[in-house]
């Protein structure tokens, strides 16, 4: 299809969306908003620019069904203490001694079977403060622990932005969770080594107004809590491993609801569905805001033109992937609308260019962790919350967050070189 709109009213829609975010709109609005100047300015006219609009919203559609229903499964494994107990076990059984791992393994395993990133940060930060505190760990390090530990398991993870990112190139969930497990490993690592080093220079030492969080509640058993994620995994699992397909839209769903009768709270289902949903419905309706834009940069000549301006710099297709992941989640602040706009825009020349559908979905969701924590978006400011940090001290912290998400972005590069 030819290009309906200019570069420039691209980027002009893209940067309008950017200051708005910044100066505290509602992301969603700013990026209508962003989508219908970008459309106005790149020549599309009204009409065009509104079809294009609702096109590319509806372009979400699939996704945003699917986040819905794993609102379910996020929902069941907080409100059941499920997410705590698998946390608080992991901490346990690694010990004191191993703090600053088993925090940051912890944070990974929550965030990798289901729940959301910023979630998985809170719901693990009274655990982690109460071993921090007793082993004499800096706020900032016990965070960067957990920040780098969610990071790691976001790209492994049923979240909205895996979903997001496998719907733009038409790819098994699945298949786009494992291929960046051996990156989620590597940013693990570095997480665990950044956070080590701040742990013990930190001066930000954790006091007792910042456990006024911790309280004691009565958890489910280990095997009970662990329950509901295992079936999504093995359900999620069965394609490759057995040609039958389940689709995230049933797996997810299920898993949510095992989990709650494993651990004795069916009977609070309606409740915890409403929880999950309050906790999906933001980043849904985000994704119809994103789709939006999503739609005009789609359509306009932004593709062929960096296309064109990376064959005359002699640069491969394949760097198209990360870069984008890496800028379109720092314009917005978010992993989920990062890896979505950039899969939306980029998926038709990535493929072109003769990158596979799994490895362009895998290197964008690694770029999409690299800039997602800059301070206009929820997640800086959530994070930093759930230890009772500065701004200033938060702000610190974004280098050490690059890093660990450069780390997994460059080893998806390097899966890509190496098999293709």
């Amino acid at each position: 299809m030819d290009a309906q709109f200019t570069t420039i009213g691209a980027l002009a829609g893209l940067a309008v969306a950017i200051v708005l975010i910044i100066r505290k709109v509602q992301p969603a609005y700013s990026l209508i908003l962003g989508a219908l100047i970008g459309g106005l300015i790149g020549g599309g006219g009204l009409d065009v620019t509104v079809s294009t609009m609702v096109s590319g919203a509806g372009s979400m559609m699939s996704s945003i069904l699917r986040i819905l229903t794993s609102g379910i499964l996020a929902g069941a494994l907080i409100r059941t203490g499920s997410a705590e107990k698998i946390a608080e076990t992991i901490v346990e059984k690694l010990g004191e001694k191993r703090a600053v791992a088993a925090i940051a393994i912890a944070t990974m395993i929550i965030c990798a079977v289901g729940v959301f990133i910023d979630i998985s940060v809170i719901t693990v930060a009274p655990i982690a403060l109460a071993i921090g505190r007793r082993a004499g760990l800096s706020k900032s390090g016990i965070l960067v622990a957990m920040i780098g530990g969610g990071k790691a398991g976001n790209i492994i993870s049923p979240n909205p932005n895996t979903i997001s990112v496998s719907e733009s190139f038409s790819q098994d969930l699945t298949a786009v969770m494992m291929r960046n497990f051996v990156p989620a490993l590597f940013a693990l690592a570095v997480a665990i080594l950044l956070a080590s080093r701040l742990c013990t220079k930190g001066k930000d030492k954790i006091s007792e107004a910042d456990m006024e969080s911790a309280g004691e509640k009565k958890l489910p058993a280990f095997g009970a809590a662990v329950l509901g994620p295992v079936v999504v995994i093995i359900m999620l699992a069965l394609r490759p491993i057995a040609g039958i397909a389940i689709d995230p839209l049933i797996a997810l769903p299920v898993g949510g609801f095992v989990s709650m009768a494993a651990t004795g709270k069916i009977r609070n289902c309606v409740e915890y569905m409403e929880y999950g949903l309050s906790k999906v419905i933001g980043v849904s309706v985000l994704l119809i805001g994103t789709g939006t834009i999503a739609g005009i940069i789609k359509a306009s000549a932004l593709q062929a033109d960096v296309t064109t301006l990376l064959e005359a710099m002699h640069m491969p297709a394949f760097v198209l992937a990360p870069l984008a992941g890496i800028l379109m989640a720092a314009a917005t602040a978010s992993t989920t609308a990062g890896a979505t706009v950039a899969g939306q825009t980029f998926a038709p020349a990535l493929l072109s260019g003769g990158v596979s559908g799994l490895a362009s979905a895998a290197m964008i969701h690694a770029g999409a962790t690299v800039l997602d924590s800059l301070p206009h978006g929820s997640f800086f400011h959530a994070t930093g919350g759930a230890v009772n940090l500065t701004i200033g001290d938060r702000m610190k912290l974004i280098p050490y967050e690059a890093v660990i998400g450069l780390t997994s972005t460059v080893v998806a590069v390097a899966m890509y070189l190496i098999i293709g």
